[in-house]
Parts: C-alpha cells; sequence; structure tokens
C-alpha cells in the first residue's frame, strides 16, 4: 500500500486522520483503515479507466459462487472458447491487491481479459478484506477458490495442470504465501493449510509491486509507514504487527522453498516498494535456484509507480503484459495449451485475440 500509487490523495488520507485523531484511532485501526480504503476505492477505478480502452471482447462467466456461495470470482476465456471445441487452458489465478483491507475482483477484469485473449483462463478471485475479516481468512479463501476451480475444470475446459500463481500488491503477498505452501508440506502444515494444488499442478507465479518480508515493512516510516501499520493493524489484529507470528508467516521471503516455481517478478523504479521488498524476494529465489525473469527498469526510465504494470497510457505497462505472456509461454507446456495459443496467433483468428496488446481508438 504504497504512497506512490496515490501521491496526491494518501497524503491527503493522513492529514485527515490526524486533524480527527482521538480515542478511536489508538484504539481500533477501523476509522483509519476506512479512510485507507476510500483513497484505493479511487484509485483502482483510475486504473480500470486506464486499462479498459485496451480491454478485447472475450468469453466471460461473472460471479461464479464458491467457498459455498460466500465468495464470487470471474473467469475470463479466450473468444468463443468452449471446453468442447477449444481444449484445455492454463490457468492464471489472480488475487487482487488493496493492503488487505480494500479492493475487488473488478479492479483487474480488464486486465484479466487482456490475458485471456492470449490463449488463457484467466480468474479473477474475491477474498474477504480486513478489518472485516483477519488473517488467515483471505489465504484460506484463494485455496477455496483453486479448489472450485479443480471442480469446475471439466466444464469450462480449464487445465489445471498448468495452474499459474498471480497477483498485484498485496495480492502479490498472497499469491506467493499460497505457492510457498503448495511447494512445501511443512510450510502447509505451520499454516493449518491442505492446498487444493499440488506442487506438479504449479507451474508459475507473476507478482507485480508485492510485500514479501513484513519485518522490513514495521521499518518504514512518514506516510508509508501510517498506512502500512494501519493496513496490517487491521489484517493480523497485532498493532505491533511486525513481530506477530501472522507477520511471520506472511513473510514468504523466510518461507520459500527451492520447489517455489518459476517467477516473473516486476515493480516500478519509482515504487518505494521495489527496492525494499520485490528485489530481495527476487534475489532470494534465485539463491534458492527458482528461475526468476525480473522487470524493475532502469532509473533512468520514466519514474514508474506502484501497479505501473495496470497504467496502460505508458507503454512500459503495455511491454510488461507482453513480457509477461512470454515468460507464460516459456514456462507453460502442453499439446492442449500449446495448440490453442498457436491458433490464436494465427491471421485467421479473431482480431480482438491476437497477441500484442490493442491499441485504445483514438
Amino acid at each position: 500500500m504504497p504512497a506512490t500509487r496515490f501521491p496526491n490523495l494518501l497524503p491527503a488520507t493522513a492529514a485527515a486522520a490526524a486533524a480527527g485523531a482521538g480515542a478511536a484511532f489508538l484504539l481500533t485501526p477501523w476509522p483509519a483503515a476506512l479512510l485507507i480504503r476510500a483513497v484505493f476505492a479511487r484509485g483502482a477505478q483510475q486504473l480500470v479507466r486506464q486499462m479498459r480502452p485496451y480491454a478485447p471482447a472475450v468469453s466471460e462467466h461473472r460471479g461464479l459462487a464458491y467457498l459455498g456461495g460466500t465468495r464470487r470470482l470471474d473467469l475470463f476465456l479466450p473468444p468463443g472458447h468452449s471446453a468442447r471445441t477449444g481444449g484445455k487452458l492454463p490457468v492464471i489465478l489472480w488475487v487482487h491487491g488493496g493492503a488487505w483491507i480494500s479492493g475487488s475482483r473488478h479492479d483487474v477484469a480488464p486486465y484479466l481479459r487482456m490475458l485471456a485473449a492470449r490463449g488463457y483462463a484467466a480468474v479473477g478471485v474475491d477474498y474477504s478484506v480486513a478489518p472485516g475479516s483477519r488473517y488467515p481468512q483471505a489465504l484460506r479463501e484463494v485455496d477455496a477458490a483453486a479448489s472450485f476451480l479443480q471442480e469446475a475444470s471439466p466444464r469450462y475446459g480449464l487445465d489445471m495442470e498448468q495452474v499459474v500463481l498471480a497477483g498485484d500488491s498485496a495480492g502479490a503477498q498472497l499469491a506467493a504465501q499460497f505457492a510457498a505452501a503448495v511447494t512445501s508440506p511443512g510450510y502447509a502444515a505451520d499454516l493449518g493449510l491442505s492446498p487444493a494444488l499440488s506442487p506438479e499442478q504449479l507451474r508459475a507465479a507473476v507478482l507485480h509491486c508485492g510485500v514479501y518480508d513484513l519485518q522490513a515493512m514495521g521499518r518504514l516510516t512518514g506516510v508509508l509507514g501510517w498506512g502500512f501499520r494501519t493496513a496490517l493493524w487491521a489484517y493480523t489484529g497485532k498493532r505491533r504487527f511486525s513481530g506477530s507470528a501472522a507477520a511471520e508467516q506472511m513473510s514468504v521471503l523466510s518461507h520459500a522453498s527451492p520447489a517455489f516455481p518459476p517467477t516473473y517478478i516486476s515493480g516500478g523504479n519509482g515504487d518505494g516498494l521495489t527496492r525494499q521488498q520485490s528485489m530481495p524476494f527476487a534475489d532470494r529465489l534465485q539463491d534458492l535456484g527458482v528461475p526468476v525473469t525480473r522487470q524493475f527498469w532502469p532509473e533512468l526510465s520514466p519514474t514508474l509507480p506502484h501497479e505501473a504494470q495496470f497504467q496502460f497510457s505508458r507503454p512500459e505497462a503495455r511491454s510488461a503484459l507482453d513480457e509477461t505472456d512470454a515468460f507464460l509461454t516459456a514456462v507453460l507446456s502442453g499439446p492442449d495449451a500449446a495448440a490453442t495459443r498457436h491458433s490464436l496467433d494465427s491471421p485467421e483468428a479473431d482480431p480482438g485475440s491476437t497477441r500484442p496488446v490493442p491499441r485504445p481508438p483514438a
């Protein structure tokens, strides 16, 4: 939840919180968390508006109920895809961001349409957010979504032997934590989780501008530090979260194993989390022998803030999508998936479903 995402809004929120500070702000994270949530909701809508012109028409199954009907997910498939005629598609399970206290699957829907148009089954999953829900409920719900997809795979033509866990910001933390649980039985046992996926099914991770070391987050100062302290107090239930058992478990940097899947990891060069979180996690994975593809952009590039991968008015965001697709093509395999992606690349394919990122209308 970095200040660089919305530089003009978050300081204003902090000022409002300070002006109205009283016993409520000292005893509970609720008032400040709701202020931050409102700021993030506005910012998410700005990003959706940037992405929407680039999102082609695809086949959509919206609001599918999972977890006994209490939570929802959206499934996006290539245009005209059906289980009978389209073969089985690799699955990208995307966990949205929002500092664990905000956000929705709708925030990433345009981006998932772009992925679906390139030959993937792209899934946007909702999960319970704090303060109304605390850790590890969100992680359990991501697992429940994976279980739902296992059961629904024949109906929609999903290749659950080729699953990618992906996410942005807090969603990247959740996706990475679930990936670590899937690939490390001891860690999963510590979490009290029996993952719905096996290590063999999990083929890759795509992580944008995430958080992977909670102790480091506890050392942040200023508006950024205030925001994260509020969000993680709400999510973990501990005001001094950095020393809590929840924070230790959430710190995927300490729990990733050599079996962690090949990973594409990125962060904007103007995002304070890139040097503190994404780069160290990429280094850790590389030390473990995990194949890592990095995209952090040189300092001489334009300043790219948090969630830059969704700012499609920038060429860097469009390039990052192409690089993500190239990474996934390299790590995914199988005759059905390969044939599907080849058909989407052919000249006869629907022009809205070809690989290059579509340009918005003039």
